[in-house]
């Protein structure tokens, strides 16, 4: 079977280095290559053991959406695999990238910075709502980066069925875009205001404790574990291959991660291997929780 990785999304936002992560585990990259020549790259690279090629292509920021996600379609309609990347940042941080590298957005075509990047997601929006997988790269260093394309596309045969990612995060660094679903914790009991505790994180133990001590939280976990149980299948039925829910309480270093941590392992018993990401756990400065 030939596997098809794409990778899209904003400019400036990694797509050259979530290339190099799947030329590294062996994909055969391709970028740039136009739209209409896609379905035609499987016969023409080496094939792999399994009997196929696996195709990773880097979608520029002059493909046209629709022409492109025909083509998708056909692909998947042929038997193909096919997963699709798309790499988001906020603008001003894509506003300091271009200006510390001097280099020209593609598609500026005259037009100032901000607003080109601006034109470039409203111009996008139709493949990034189809992604199977939106990674905001915002707050990732370039090492972050290729860590989290590894992740997406680890093809490890004991590891079945849709790719489930637990993070925690702080509202007060704003809520991340590349999610599926968001619970809010700030209801729960915050550890910020018990002096012992304000230092550590919810990785401690003492910590841990503390949230997860609440009728509040016992009840929460309660509910949001038997949620998952029952969406995950269902996202897994329609097709979803990755699935990110996010906790989020002020700081995201205490509550979130607490709670993010607990409700992995709970998943565990459920027999669902998960990843988990505390986006916001080891900021400096103080913390709300």
């Amino acid at each position: 079977m030939n596997e098809y990785a794409i990778i899209s999304g904003l400019s400036g936002a990694g797509r050259s280095t979530a290339a190099d992560v799947l030329e590294d585990q062996g994909w055969f990259v391709i970028d740039n290559l136009p739209v209409a020549l896609i379905p035609d790259v499987a016969g023409l690279v080496p094939v792999t053991t399994s009997g196929g090629s696996r195709v990773a292509l880097v979608v520029g920021a002059t493909s046209d959406p629709d022409e492109l996600t025909s083509m998708l379609d056909a692909l998947r309609a042929s038997g193909s695999r096919v997963r699709t990347l798309f790499l988001d940042a906020r603008t001003e941080v894509l506003v300091r990238r271009f200006e510390s590298t001097r280099r020209r957005h593609p598609v500026s075509a005259g037009a100032l910075l901000e607003a080109a990047i601006e034109g470039e997601r409203e111009r996008l929006q139709t493949i990034r709502a189809e992604a199977d997988a939106i990674v905001d790269t915002s707050d990732l260093n370039v090492h972050e980066l290729s860590r989290r394309v590894g992740e997406i596309f680890d093809d490890d045969a004991d590891a079945p069925g849709m790719q489930v990612t637990l993070t925690s995060f702080g509202y007060k660094h704003g809520i991340p875009v590349d999610v599926d679903l968001v619970f809010d914790c700030r209801f729960l009991p915050n550890p910020h205001w018990v002096e012992d505790l304000r230092p550590l994180d919810g990785r401690d133990l003492a910590v841990s404790d503390y949230v997860l001590a609440s009728d509040l939280a016992v009840d929460f976990l309660a509910r949001v574990e038997d949620l998952l149980v029952m969406l995950i299948p269902a996202y897994e039925a329609e097709g979803k291959a990755y699935l990110t829910v996010a906790f989020g309480c002020t700081g995201g270093r205490h509550r979130s991660v607490a709670i993010a941590a607990e409700m992995a392992r709970r998943l565990a018993e459920h027999d669902r291997t998960v990843g988990v990401v505390h986006r916001d756990a080891d900021r400096g400065g103080p913390s709300t929780g």
